[in-house]
């Protein structure tokens, strides 16, 4: 920020009188981030960050197994696969090649992350769970040219693709090469390359591929730096409660290493646990921190665990109910719980970081650094001032490039200078702590998962017994909303909640599944044929709710 444009900041709450916009006020970092000019891929600025020598604890920890993969093999591991890489004998990829990534939690994709990372390879993490038509979808979208997968989760990728199985005897080979590793990083990846893609439904509509570069996760990972500079512990273990395909787990993942944490994996029988999985991973590995979606944060409130080395659990993805963190508070009064506000298209924008902010109940925490917000009204689009409810817009080395071949989207998500709309109804209060009010935009989430109505609309038209159908959100304590389908027969239909919600189950992922089913005579829409989404509530009603 400019000295001219510093003198018009209010030190309360980080408000800009010149730009009507607003900062964070973190103190400065110890280490500015690299000149975006600077050719610099994430895994070369994590290793600037770690200690010299490095940590003795472990890099990655298997809940299930106990299995641990120490720093300098972890560093090893992905110096031979970037090796492998570049000399294209593990698979036909070049730099700026989009590696499409189909595999459940395990202690080989950070390594695999890094090392595609390091050699200006494009990673594109998705779910396993999706269907092989989802699957196929997002291929396409992403343009992907060679995926790494497992034999559970191959069979889903489209026929021709190359496909590399990280459960082959020739890819752990690799790993574990007594060759002497190149380098990670050989200088020539730019900061502005695109690093990954990720899967978003935006602000409407059906899922949209998220391109982001190399500097959204420097920028980041230099936020958490700063943060942790000052609290470092000696031996500071995340349990990543987030899956790592997802926009939060993908960064913690990578994050943790670059602040030379030990990251718990949920893997295997872990996973299939469920809550008690995470909380018996947490107990027994005496984690210090937990990255947890709402569902878990409740779940511990209901639970007799006890959690004696734990500090802090990160809570995101979804809004937490404030009777849930206060019942968190009550039940683990020794625990930080930072809620933190983020997006697929913005990383993170807003995190709670000590015990003062954390008492903010309702709040999302203050910016975080290197972040830009604006809130501006709903119906003008002018900038409005602190305690204003209005949109929040936000800038800085963190946002999306945009989203891959969607002119159309693009120019929806941002405004003439550069701001990412978010499509989050905010405001920021006289301390500078920002509040999410609403959502404006359509999406459903589901346990922390994006949903979109118009994708399940899509799936709901295709069976014949149905006239026409409307999604929407319908609270739920335990998954926070669930979808919910306004539906209207065929005159003379006789079909079923359960048929209605078995045909969606059969093409969409789990977590996609419409969940509660009300048939009515007519959809609410405009003269121009869209669905008036804010009159689907008229239909709400408390009623029973099909298992989760």
């Amino acid at each position: 920020m400019s000295s001219a444009l510093a003198v018009d900041v209010d030190a309360r709450t980080g408000y800009c009188a010149t730009t009507k916009s607003f900062v964070s006020l973190r103190p400065p970092p110890p280490l500015p981030l690299p000149p975006a000019d600077v050719p610099l891929t994430f895994p070369a600025y994590a290793l600037s960050l770690l200690p010299s020598p490095l940590p003795a604890h472990p890099a990655l920890l298997d809940a299930a197994t106990g299995e641990a993969v120490s720093y300098p093999a972890f560093l090893s591991q992905a110096r031979a696969l970037a090796a492998a890489l570049r000399s294209r004998a593990l698979a036909p990829l070049g730099g700026g090649d989009v590696a499409f990534v189909l595999a459940p939690p395990r202690l080989d994709v950070p390594v695999l992350y890094f090392a595609l990372l390091a050699v200006g390879a494009v990673v594109s993490p998705a779910n396993p769970a999706l269907t092989s038509g989802e699957v196929s979808r997002l291929v396409a979208l992403s343009g992907a040219s060679v995926a790494f997968a497992v034999s559970s989760t191959a069979a889903k990728l489209p026929a021709g693709l190359p496909v590399v199985l990280l459960d082959s005897p020739r890819f752990r080979s690799l790993l574990h090469s007594d060759e002497d590793p190149a380098p990670l990083d050989t200088g020539t990846v730019r900061q502005s390359d695109t690093a990954t893609i990720q899967y978003s439904s935006g602000t409407t509509g059906r899922v949209k591929a998220v391109a982001l570069p190399h500097r959204s996760f420097i920028a980041q990972a230099a936020g958490f730096h700063a943060r942790r500079a000052e609290s470092r512990k000696v031996n500071e273990r995340t349990l990543m409660g987030a899956p790592m395909f997802h926009s939060m787990g993908f960064f913690f993942a990578l994050n943790g290493l670059a602040q030379g944490q030990t990251t718990v994996v949920m893997t295997g029988a872990a996973t299939r646990a469920g809550l008690r999985g995470v909380l018996e991973a947490a107990q027994r590995w005496e984690v210090t921190e937990i990255m947890a979606a709402p569902p878990v944060v409740l779940g511990m409130t209901k639970d007799r665990c006890r959690m004696t080395s734990l500090a802090r659990v990160i809570c995101g993805g979804a809004p937490l109910p404030g009777s849930v963190a206060e019942q968190f508070r009550r039940r683990f009064p020794h625990v930080d719980l930072c809620m933190g506000y983020g997006s697929t298209e913005a990383g993170g924008i807003s995190l709670m970081i000590d015990r003062d902010e954390c008492s903010r109940v309702g709040s999302t925490g203050r910016i975080s650094h290197n972040v830009e917000a604006k809130i501006v009204d709903i119906v003008t689009g002018e900038p409005l001032p602190v305690g204003r409810k209005g949109e929040l817009c936000v800038r800085g080395p963190s946002i999306m490039t945009g989203y891959v071949g969607d002119d159309e989207a693009n120019a929806a998500a941002f405004d003439s200078e550069g701001w990412l709309k978010t499509g989050d109804l905010c405001y920021i209060d006289q301390d500078g702590y920002l509040f999410v009010v609403d959502r404006l935009k359509e999406l459903i989430k589901y346990k922390a998962y994006q949903v979109a109505p118009a994708e399940l609309e899509l799936v709901l038209h295709s069976l014949p017994e149905i006239v026409d159908a409307a999604v929407m959100p319908y609270p739920h304590e335990e998954a926070g909303e669930i979808p919910m389908a306004l539906v209207v027969r065929q005159p003379g239909s006789k079909v079923t909640e359960a048929q209605v919600m078995e045909h969606v189950a059969k093409q969409v992922a789990p977590y996609k599944k419409v969940r509660k089913v009300v048939f009515v005579d007519s959809i609410p829409k405009s003269p121009a044929g869209k669905i008036l989404r804010r009159q689907l509530s008229d239909y709400m009603q408390p009623c029973h709710v099909s298992r989760l």
